[in-house]
């Protein structure tokens, strides 16, 4: 099994190319459903965030409100460490546990999308990091339009992730999204084959 790390800041459209990956053929465990799995009403996770965070950042149902823990995360760069803090070693856990799934299944070709994977975790737990990458001006301009975060939050957003230029550095591959969709989905199908070229090296 090739296990593979997909990565990119914020607005790369690292989300485009998984779906593209999934489509090819891939098993794609993505962080932010993971993410949510464990911030689901009732779970530890989401308990240790209401005693940090207070009751403002749950919703009369019981759910979190993302937009406020967000807003809250993004201001202070202590609090945001806190809140990793909670949550990745549960995400990790989960996300282990669907690789060993996966792997006992005879999966060919498994991507984690890790939006953080520089900041959080080791690359060098995967066989291959793919990095999707995107000058800042345009990853700013799609948060604003596409997203509509307001120009504080998005600035807040790219600044709390490390820049892409040490990211590429360390990447096997990279993906370059600074043109049209058509354009990523040429660039994609070519990391594609890249990823399975070593699938069969790795069988």
């Amino acid at each position: 099994m090739l296990s593979v790390a997909l990565t990119g800041n914020a607005a790369s459209g690292k989300s485009t190319v998984a779906r593209l990956f999934a489509d090819w053929g891939a098993t794609v465990i993505d962080a932010d459903t993971l993410v949510r799995e464990v911030q689901r009403p009732g779970s530890p996770v989401l308990d240790d965030i209401r005693r940090r965070f207070g009751p403002g950042v749950i919703q009369p149902d019981g759910s979190l409100d993302r937009d406020a823990l967000r807003r809250i995360a993004l201001a202070d760069p202590a609090a945001r460490a806190e809140l990793e803090g909670l949550v990745h070693p549960a995400v990790q856990r989960r996300r282990e546990r669907l690789l060993e799934a996966a792997r006992r299944r005879g999966a060919a070709i498994v991507v984690s999308d890790i939006p953080l994977l520089f900041e959080v975790l080791d690359p060098a737990a995967f066989d291959v990091v793919v990095l999707v990458d995107a000058p800042e001006p345009v990853r700013r301009a799609r948060l604003l339009d596409h997203r509509r975060l307001p120009p504080e939050d998005a600035d807040r957003l790219l600044a709390a992730q490390l820049p892409a230029g040490p990211k590429r550095a360390r990447s096997h591959i990279v993906i370059d999204n600074d043109g049209s969709l058509s354009s990523l989905q040429g660039r994609a199908a070519e990391a594609w084959q890249r990823l399975l070229d070593l699938a069969k090296t790795a069988e």
